[in-house]
């Protein structure tokens, strides 16, 4: 199912991968699937994968895409992507410090 394009096959696919459950862990196929469901505008890949690029698994650290990708889905109302990002406004990760986004 997620080689046929599901997303939600692919995310759940992904974690396995990414915590080697039934699979030998693979973060790079992790991000890999991951981001093939969030290109469908998946709001669960979008965040996951946005933790990937923020702590630097399976893919170089990418702060500003981790945002970016946290964005995507929070505007979407992603209850976990919202949090997510207001944490890096109220940090400063990623983004400019901004304490009023942040309660945004």
């Amino acid at each position: 199912a997620a080689e046929q394009g599901l997303a939600d096959a692919q995310v759940a696919y992904a974690m396995c991968n990414s915590h080697g459950k039934g699979v030998a862990r693979d973060d790079a196929e992790a991000v890999r699937l991951y981001t093939l469901a969030a290109e469908q505008g998946y709001t669960p890949a979008q965040c996951n994968l946005a933790l990937c690029y923020a702590r630097g698994t399976g893919v170089a650290p990418d702060l500003a895409e981790a945002v970016r990708l946290f964005t995507l889905a929070a505007e979407q109302g992603y209850a976990q992507a919202q949090c997510t990002l207001a944490e890096s406004y109220e940090r400063g990760r990623g983004v400019a410090r901004d304490l009023a986004e942040a309660v945004r």
